[in-house]
């Protein structure tokens, strides 16, 4: 099931025994984990029936007899359990059907899920376990399994315009898109951007491009088009120039990286519609580019560029991202390198 369907069925008061909650995306876990455990405690005395464990510092007997402890003064009873990751490959000391064999974690609490005790409430989190597992499998035939995956890449600008009306914001495609490209995909750091743009900009004001600059960037997107700009008509000289002003060696340039990848993006889709036969206005309304000046703007960049040159910067582009993420090299010499490549003309 989804978070969604998850947090509504607890809501309802429809807590199952058991739930696996899996999945990378933390504030989804977050959420849901809040809502059920809200539900069950409902009505009694938290302090007395809640208990929570970290798989790898408790072992799972100390959990299943948790379970079967009954609520104080409560209809239920809740059992966290978290990083349940860790026990992915780990073997249980005990032996409990007296066989003389180990079993491992996973495989005790998937026992217990068949017959799990009515009056507790056993939450089971992780970001991955082994879908081979049987506890993975029993929770998906059964319907205890909440998957909370990372939302693409692509629904995320559409989450972040949700999200900020949901805040009282108007806010432009083309800024949700900038966004995403610069916070990434953890709905946690994107929630907490747009709270930050959102007390900057204040009660029922737009999120502009202008505000992005100050508060996620630190970059002012006239800058970043100027490198692109300068980058486009190979001026290395004047890119290295450019560069040297914008650069803040606090977030090694990762912001900046994003702002280029957006623009090139913007490029690409303005590109991209024009050569399908669509007028300007139109190309700039598939594109997501407003106002009208702005897309007139965008087009005259584009003559500057070569056939396939963008896709090439777009790599180029993605690369040094990477890079950034996982070199130790300096990011200023990872930064320049990019830009080298991105003025190097084409064979």
């Amino acid at each position: 099931m989804t978070p969604e369907e998850a947090i509504k069925r607890a809501e309802r008061g429809e807590l199952l025994p058991v739930w696996l909650i899996l999945g990378e995306e933390r504030m989804f876990r977050d959420q849901v984990v809040a809502a059920i455990t809200k539900a069950a405690l409902q009505g009694g005395l938290p302090e007395f029936n809640y208990d929570r464990f970290t798989a790898g510092e408790s072992d799972v007997d100390r959990v299943i007899a948790a379970t079967r402890t009954v609520p104080m003064m409560a209809k239920k009873r809740v059992v966290f359990v978290r990083g349940l990751e860790r026990w992915d490959t780990a073997t249980s000391k005990s032996d409990p059907d007296g066989s003389g064999k180990s079993v491992p974690p996973l495989d005790r609490l998937a026992e217990y899920a068949k017959e799990p005790i009515d009056s507790t409430t056993l939450i089971l989190v992780a970001e991955k376990l082994d879908g081979r597992r049987k506890l993975v499998a029993l929770a998906k035939k059964n319907g205890f399994l909440v998957d909370c995956a990372q939302v693409d890449r692509r629904s995320l600008p559409a989450w972040i315009r949700q999200r900020a009306d949901g805040k009282g914001h108007v806010i432009d495609k083309d800024v949700c898109e900038l966004i995403a490209e610069l916070a990434g995909p953890d709905l946690s750091y994107l929630d907490d951007v747009l709270e930050r743009l959102s007390l900057y900009v204040g009660p029922s004001a737009p999120i502009t491009e202008d505000s992005v600059a100050v508060n996620v960037t630190r970059v002012r997107l006239a800058d970043t088009w100027n490198l692109v700009d300068a980058a486009s008509t190979k001026d290395l000289g004047r890119v290295l120039a450019l560069f040297a002003d914008v650069y803040d060696p606090r977030d090694r340039g990762l912001p900046l990286v994003g702002a280029i990848a957006w623009s090139i993006r913007q490029l690409l889709k303005l590109q991209s519609a024009l050569s399908s036969g669509a007028s300007l206005d139109e190309a700039a309304r598939r594109a997501g580019i407003y106002p009208a000046f702005r897309a007139r703007e965008h087009a005259q960049k584009l003559k500057a560029f070569r056939p396939r040159e963008l896709e090439r910067w777009l790599v180029v582009v993605q690369e040094t991202d990477l890079a950034l993420k996982s070199s130790r090299r300096p990011a200023d010499s990872i930064l320049e390198e990019m830009f080298t490549r991105l003025c190097k003309r084409a064979a």
